[in-house]
This record gives structure tokens, sequence and C-alpha cells, in this order.
């Protein structure tokens, strides 16, 4: 599914990235240890394209990638950051703007869908009304995770995804994801309830091993 092979990238002469390799397979929960500066959210950047490494190779299924089939790779990726980066303006028409796009036109962003999973996630309804703006770091976390599932792709870079949501609701989060067989999971987290689950494997990035 994922494989990184002999990656290696450094910033004005400053190795970030010193020869990893590993592979996630299709299905499997892979959580990226390390300490802050490690280079965990650049080994996202480099799966999605936007950071080219300094030698080495990244595959997608099995194809090297390059700027010519990135564009294909990143359609079936969905990837939230540390931000929750959204748009701006009204949340239900921000979701509504996402649906009409031409990559997503057989998704199901029915009403009854979205409130199911605004119900799951403990949402009140009026953040539907709520501009992006307004929004609480916990509910743009929650608002974030609502659009990647609406989007219905199998694989997930997550990255701190559960950081501002309490203790409760990081755990119906993490089952959310982990719970699924044919999900894709690459995941960045401190949070002990990722860590700990039986589904997940971890890699330490310092040591380039399996924990």
């Amino acid at each position: 599914m994922i494989k990184l092979k002999n990656v290696k990238l450094s910033f004005s002469g400053k190795k970030v990235i010193d020869n990893i390799s590993f592979e996630v397979k299709p299905g499997e929960k892979i959580i990226l240890s390390g300490k802050s500066g490690s280079g965990k959210s650049t080994v996202f950047n480099m799966i999605l394209g936007f950071v080219q490494p300094d030698s080495g190779e990244i595959l997608f299924d099995a194809e090297k990638l390059d700027e010519k089939h990135v564009w294909e790779v990143r359609k079936k990726i969905s990837y939230i950051d540390q931000e929750s980066s959204l748009g701006i303006g009204n949340t239900l028409d921000y979701l509504m703007f996402i649906s009409e796009l031409k990559t997503n036109a057989q998704k199901e962003f029915s009403s009854n869908r979205i409130n199911e999973l605004i119900e799951y996630f403990e949402l009140e309804n009026e953040v539907l009304n709520k501009n992006l703006e307004e929004l609480s770091g916990g509910e743009r976390q929650r608002i974030a995770i609502i659009i990647s599932i609406l989007l219905e792709r199998k694989v997930f870079l997550l990255d701190e995804v559960t950081s501002a949501i309490d203790v409760s609701l990081k755990k119906k989060v993490a089952e959310y994801y982990l719970d699924k067989d044919d999900w894709t999971c690459l995941i960045i987290s401190h949070d002990p309830i990722w860590l700990e689950s039986s589904n997940t494997k971890i890699f330490e990035m310092e040591t380039c091993t399996w924990a």
C-alpha cells in the first residue's frame, strides 16, 4: 500500500529524515512515534507529494510516487493535519462545496449521513450554522474527522486528530478508525488511546524500528 525505501531528507543542511524504510500494508494501523522535529509530519507531506525526498523512494500501491500520478494518489487519501485546516465561511456551506467537487460526485453527503456523524461525534446540530472561523479547536477537529469519513476513502493520514477533544471522545474517534478492517491508517498521536490499542503497530522514527 504505502512503502518508504531508504528515504533521506535535509532542510538547510540539517537532516530531517535519515534513511527511513517502512511499509504500511492494506488495512494496517501504523503510528509514527518520535519527539517533535523527528520528521513525522514531513513523512505525511512526502506521501502526499508536497515534499520530495533527497534520496530513496516512496511507493503507493507498488508505484513510485512522482509528479505523474501524485494527483491520483491524493484522491485516494484523507488527510487531517495538526491544525485541522478547513476553509472559511458557513460550516454546512463548506460541506456542500466539498460534496459538489467533481471528484466527490458519487459520495454520500446527504443530510441524514451528516446528521448521523454530527450526533455520533457529539456535536450540536447548530455547529452547521456556525462559521468555520468561530469553531473551537475540538469542533474543528471533529468537523475535519467527519469530512474525512464522508469522502469515503480507504487511506487516512491522521496528524494529532484528537489533541483538542476530551478523553471519552478520543476513544470514540480512535475506535471509529481502528475498527474498520479495510481502512489503512498512518497516525501521528501522543494520545494513549491510540498508542495502547491492540490494533496498532508503532514505528519509532529516531531508531527506524518497530516498537
